[in-house]
């Protein structure tokens, strides 16, 4: 599919910050290691097995992998789109395995929580760049 116009602010906000966020788990010290290692095993459990530094590592690439498709005007955006989609949900159920992110009614984010509750937006575009990404383009007439 062509490269759409349209999809370019989102691919590079999104890219960008998504690349940022890689670079700045590069060498990511024991204590930040185990903090997102403790995150991403309450979310998914298998990763428990994986030992903190290892994980924050594979992180880092995975992020500056997607940061850089993203960036990346030839790479499908209905493929970015599904990584950015995929992305998105799992930093969302951080969110929602996070004590004291949520009010009562499981939904709307704690002032704690905002940081995390962010990550929709990541959900929305993905899901935009997947959907439109998908779409045949316009007949010439």
């Amino acid at each position: 599919m062509a490269f759409r116009i349209a999809h370019l602010p989102v691919r590079l906000a999104a890219g960008a910050y998504i690349l940022n966020s890689g670079l700045g788990k590069r060498g990511a010290d024991p204590d930040t290691a185990a903090y997102l290692h403790g995150a991403a095993s309450r979310v998914f459990p298998a990763v428990r097995d994986v030992p903190p530094e290892r994980f924050a590592k594979l992180l880092s690439n995975a992020e500056l992998g997607l940061g850089a498709a993203l960036l990346l005007p030839f790479v499908p955006s209905a493929l970015v789109g599904a990584a950015l989609t995929g992305f998105g949900v799992s930093l969302l159920g951080h969110y929602f395995t996070e004590p004291g992110t949520r009010m009562e009614d499981g939904i709307r984010p704690t002032p704690q929580g905002l940081a995390l509750a962010k990550d929709v937006w990541l959900v929305g575009m993905g899901l935009t760049l997947l959907l439109d990404g998908m779409r045949p383009p316009c007949p010439v007439r």
